[in-house]
């Protein structure tokens, strides 16, 4: 005998966490699974903080979903007193001259600038000097550097997030499940049949929110365009933390020509004498269940090396904690918010190629309209899985 839903959610990370709580929020019988007992550390949306920015560079496409995602954060810590968002502030920076890349979008500073002007969101553009005299956290800049300010971009708590989503859609009537593994999905005629290590069960529409495992899952034409890479998040001790005062900012620091030539950055949190820091690698691909979760002290030794020394005030080369993370990556760089080609009642929700996170709710929302009215309030077309055909 299958378990029956109206919409069955697989995943509940970021996307799928999101997506359920909308879902119980407009009273559809859903049923969330999971393989572990989210928030874990097993997918893409661990780490204590995310930046969030609401001025994309990666493209205009996103903003709106970004803008809703700031919303619903706010709603939610109105419905459960935790806190999830910290617009402490968004400096975005590259060398004055010279070519740069970000998620393979070049002059990302520019596109940022472009993006906020679009959408009237409020901004600053700075040069180095100016970032030096307002943030002291930034050593050894030239002055001429360009940087765009952000004075609502900041970070969130992702753990706290997809608890709060999870909490707040098993309040409205969702039933989660956690400690399943699905190892089949199939369309049939008007319902998708989900096999797990758990049993059956049976919906109307099925969201596949699974991030790293979606390839696996989906099979074709999925697996030619998700690619799994591990990234490696590092907190150094600091020696001094006076230099991040209470305005210092989350930051996008790129400093020479390609997409592995920069890293990104948090102030400390209230009380904690560690700087967390990162870099992304897109060169070597790995699975979900293949990656190496432990991290290489040389690891951490070579990023403080190449990115970190001589750049940002007080950070010593002793290491906190380090962690190990995955991206599911596009060839483009971009999402994929899209029902299956081949079974219309599947609805793909992954390859957030490592922004994702800032978006998540808002994409939970419009995941749940299409699912339940068929439509969108967001143009979702730049996000088709055809684009890669």
């Amino acid at each position: 005998m299958s378990e029956q839903a109206d919409i069955l959610v697989i995943g509940l990370g970021a996307m799928g966490s999101a997506a359920l709580y909308q879902l119980a929020k407009r009273g559809v019988k859903a049923v969330g699974l999971d393989r572990f007992a989210p928030p874990h550390t097993m997918g893409s949306s661990h780490g204590e903080t995310r930046i969030t920015r609401q001025a994309v560079g990666e493209g205009r496409d996103y903003v709106p979903l970004v803008l809703d995602t700031h919303r619903i954060w706010r709603e939610l810590e109105a419905e459960t007193s935790a806190e999830l968002l910290n617009p402490c502030g968004l400096v975005v920076m590259a060398p004055g001259v010279g070519e740069t890349s970000h998620h393979g979008k070049p002059d990302f500073v520019a596109r940022s600038i472009g993006a906020a002007r679009d959408f009237g969101i409020a901004h600053e553009v700075i040069d180095g000097r100016e970032v030096a005299h307002r943030f002291p956290q930034f050593l050894n800049l030239q002055g001429n550097e360009k940087a765009y300010y952000e004075p609502g971009g900041g970070y969130v708590f992702p753990e706290r997030c997809i608890k709060a989503q999870l909490t707040r859609a098993e309040q409205l009537g969702a039933t989660i499940r956690t400690g399943v593994e699905v190892l089949a999905i199939a369309q049939r005629g008007s319902a998708v049949r989900v096999e797990t290590s758990s049993g059956t069960f049976e919906a109307d529409q099925v969201v596949v929110s699974a991030g790293g495992w979606n390839a696996h899952l989906l099979g074709a034409p999925f697996d030619r365009v998700l690619t799994v890479k591990r990234q490696v998040l590092h907190w150094y001790e600091l020696e001094d933390t006076s230099a991040y005062r209470a305005d210092a900012p989350v930051f996008i620091w790129m400093h020479g020509a390609t997409d592995v030539d920069y890293l990104y950055g948090f102030p400390p949190l209230p009380g904690d004498r560690r700087l967390k820091v990162a870099t992304e690698q897109y060169e070597i691909n790995t699975t979900a269940d293949a990656i190496d979760r432990t991290v290489d002290p040389a690891e951490s030794a070579e990023m403080y090396r190449k990115h970190v020394a001589g750049r940002l005030a007080g950070a010593t080369p002793r290491v906190a904690q380090a962690a190990a993370c995955i991206y599911t990556v596009t060839p483009d760089r971009g999402f994929i918010i899209d029902r299956h080609p081949d079974q219309d009642r599947i609805c793909v929700v992954s390859a957030c190629s490592g922004h994702g996170f800032k978006h998540s709710a808002g994409i939970g929302n419009v995941v749940a309209g299409m699912v339940t009215d068929g439509r969108s309030a967001i143009d979702l077309s730049p996000f088709s899985i055809s684009r890669f055909s």
